[in-house]
């Protein structure tokens, strides 16, 4: 299942003219990473209750507490607190097919996240849970 959260771009139409499009997003960042039962549970022990609180957990387990499981790779943007609260923003904000959702919040399985942006600053996740 893919989940594809995306900014929404448009053209400017000024003094009759479409202005040139914005500069292509790029890949900054990928990554591969197993949803255990550890991702579930937040630092308090709480049950995490929505797929993009998993994702975070995820990779603040891997990044911040050396939680990671054996098939979760390394990724040079989540590392940064703030990218990972960013990462939640866009996951939240963008649309989630049901059963990718049902597929994270259940653990157990794999994702592959990848990372698009400009200039270093991500802007929108493609999100493969299976």
């Amino acid at each position: 299942m893919i989940i594809k959260t995306t900014a929404i771009c448009g053209l400017v139409l000024a003094a009759g003219m479409l202005a040139p499009p914005a500069a292509a997003q790029e890949l900054i960042g990928s990554y591969a990473a197993y949803i255990s039962e550890n991702d579930l549970y937040n630092s308090n022990g709480a049950r995490l209750s929505e797929p993009w609180q998993v994702l975070r957990q995820e990779r603040a387990n891997f990044h911040e507490f050396g939680l990671g499981d054996p098939e979760d790779e390394w990724d040079p943007f989540f590392s940064d607190r703030d990218n990972r609260a960013a990462m939640e923003q866009m996951v939240m904000n963008g649309y989630m097919d049901p059963q990718a959702r049902a597929n994270i919040m259940a653990g157990g399985g794999m994702v592959v996240v990848n990372i698009y942006g400009y200039g270093g600053v991500g802007d929108y996740l493609d999100i493969t849970a299976y």
